[in-house]
């Protein structure tokens, strides 16, 4: 209630440990605090937070236009909410090295159990379009290697992301994958593989756990949880997931706003207000106040 009595150490922590089990741990994103609290409601293992939905909900494109200050401060107060463990999205590190390592201290000191930071050069664009640009293996091993030093706890998650494959190809992306291992990744992101091989051809050569990314309407078949535990992988996400259904809904809805001049026929795919009060636990905070929690609601409501 309010925020989470769990500390963001113990979360990470609790992650590293979640980690080593070998269980395929889920990451549904979150494009907000209530989105968060569901997510954990429904049993998941922890919270992604996109630069993708970061970027959309600011009314831009993924193209690397947001900045530290908003995406960690939008991410922050995702995490703050809920119990299990937060990795964001941190597309190029906001910079070289130094700005680099300046992230990763403000993610630690606002709660975030990891991240992952992508070799593209800036501007970049969404992993699964077509001609992206990377820099080079070299330079991004300079800015894992100030990542991973800069680290205030070793249990905070560095991941590597790599766009290779769709610029350099399969062999050139794994090559690089362990140059970043080298340079201090503890985890690594291999995007938009093109089918089931690739991502086994990522898991027999990276030793450190591997990272998949489940989006819609991208370049990887979206596997199962299954089919991700039989390649061997350890996290999957999926970023953009329910910012995508909350947006097909609100279309639909103004369509029909605009249309009947009301609302009423979309009541039955609306969120109540009963179910919405249940999400926030809005019951608890009466023993705070006894003010607050003093009405009866109906059942459609």
């Amino acid at each position: 209630m309010i925020i989470s009595d769990k500390s963001p150490a113990t979360k990470r922590a609790e992650f590293r440990k979640a980690l080593n089990t070998g269980k395929l741990l889920q990451f549904p994103g979150a494009y907000n605090p209530m989105v968060a609290m569901l997510i954990q409601q429904t049993g998941f293992d922890g919270v992604y937070v996109s630069g993708a939905v970061m970027a959309n909900s600011l009314g831009l494109p993924d193209i690397g236009m947001t900045t530290l200050t908003e995406v960690s401060q939008t991410a922050s107060s995702i995490a703050r909410v809920t119990d299990l463990p937060t990795i964001m999205d941190i597309d190029t590190g906001f910079g070289e090295t130094m700005s680099v390592a300046r992230t990763i201290k403000e993610l630690i000191y606002l709660g975030m159990a990891g991240c992952h930071i992508e070799d593209q050069v800036n501007p970049k664009r969404c992993g699964h379009l077509d001609n992206k640009e990377l820099v080079s293996t070299s330079d991004m091993v300079k800015k894992v290697k100030a990542a991973a030093e800069a680290k205030t706890d070793p249990n905070f998650l560095l991941i590597a992301r790599t766009d290779a494959r769709g610029v350099e190809g399969l062999d050139k992306a794994i090559d690089r994958a362990k140059a970043y291992v080298d340079a201090g990744a503890d985890m690594i992101f291999p995007e938009a593989m093109a089918n089931e091989s690739e991502f086994d051809a990522f898991r027999k050569a990276i030793n450190v756990p591997l990272l998949a990314n489940m989006t819609e309407f991208g370049k990887s078949k979206l596997l199962t949880k299954s089919e991700l535990e039989g390649l061997g992988y350890n996290l999957v996400i999926y970023p953009v997931t329910t910012q995508r259904l909350a947006m097909y809904a609100v279309e639909q809805g103004l369509n029909a706003i605009k249309k009947d001049g009301t609302q009423e026929s979309m009541l039955d795919k609306m969120q109540t207000r009963s179910r919405l009060y249940e999400v926030l636990s809005y019951e608890d905070y009466n023993t705070f106040d006894s003010s607050l929690y003093n009405f009866k609601l109906g059942e459609k409501q």
